[in-house]
């Protein structure tokens, strides 16, 4: 037997070890990739005010103080009293955000896949969770705050709504950290709720309908506090500013041998109703 059909009949019959070590694998040219985190969609936020609507670097919304223009009962000879509309407005200020990526070219050359392109929409989801994180900060200004327990009640989701109605205002949306949204699945009332989820990427962390409620789980990793949990108005909760969309811009460096991309964004969030939000912490 020569050197060569030994060699051929050890791999064919070899067992364990010896086996997996001598039979080459092939490598695959494949990147796994990171998960997508659960955020809010822009859909619930009350308007988005692009670049078009922001022209100057701040923007001022204009208010209506709710109640303010008042009728009165008035006897057959009296003066009809005069009375009008306060307004107030909150001021819309993008600020900046951003990330510089650079690459040499003999890393691209080299690379199994593109690393330039890869590491561009990597830092999109960044931003993206970035901007999940301003909005949650605006939620925060709630007006009206419900302490919870251990874990979140019906008592707790049912008073939220009706902090919200005594306002006038609609609940419509309900964004939970991922602590409640599990205590959510362990209350019996709600197992038979309609809860059919989406696999749209712009809406990951639907996870069903609660009185009415769109409900979003949200990603810890994106601003949430995981024992936290909202129920807002969308129609009239917070906007979304963004005088610069994500940006990306390419440029070369010559001396360094290497390539890269600026990708930046300049967006902001607001709340404009704050009793059309009411928070719930559990511990």
């Amino acid at each position: 037997m020569t050197e060569f059909q030994y060699v051929k009949e050890f791999l064919s019959t070899a067992k364990g070890t010896e086996g997996s070590l001598l039979i080459p694998k092939k490598i695959h040219a494949m990147l796994i990739e990171e998960t997508e985190k659960a955020l809010i969609p822009r859909s619930e936020a009350m308007m988005y005010l692009g670049p078009s609507q922001i022209t100057a670097s701040s923007l001022d919304l204009n208010l209506a103080t709710p109640d303010s223009l008042q009728v009165r009962q008035l006897g057959e000879y009296n003066e009809i009293e005069m009375d009008e509309v306060d307004y107030t407005n909150i001021n819309i200020r993008p600020a900046k955000y951003g990330v510089s990526i650079r690459i040499t070219k003999d890393l691209l050359e080299d690379a199994q896949f593109n690393l330039l392109q890869h590491n561009i929409r990597v830092a999109g989801k960044r931003l993206a969770e970035n901007e999940n994180s301003l909005i949650v900060t605006q939620l925060d200004t709630a007006a009206n705050t419900i302490g919870g327990g251990a874990a979140i009640t019906i008592a707790n989701i049912t008073r939220a709504m009706q902090y919200l109605e005594d306002n006038d205002f609609n609940p419509t949306t309900f964004a939970l950290g991922m602590e409640v949204a599990n205590d959510i699945r362990n209350i019996d009332t709600f197992t038979e709720v309609d809860k059919s989820g989406s696999n749209d990427m712009l809406s990951r962390g639907f996870i069903g309908n609660i009185y009415g409620m769109k409900v979003y789980k949200v990603s810890t990793n994106a601003g949430m506090t995981t024992t936290s949990s909202y129920v807002f108005d969308r129609e009239f909760a917070y906007v979304i500013g963004e005088k610069r969309p994500l940006t990306v811009e390419n440029f070369d460096l010559p001396l360094l041998d290497s390539k890269g991309a600026a990708i930046t964004q300049r967006i902001t969030a607001k709340a404009v109703r704050t009793n059309a939000i009411a928070k719930i912490t559990t511990s």
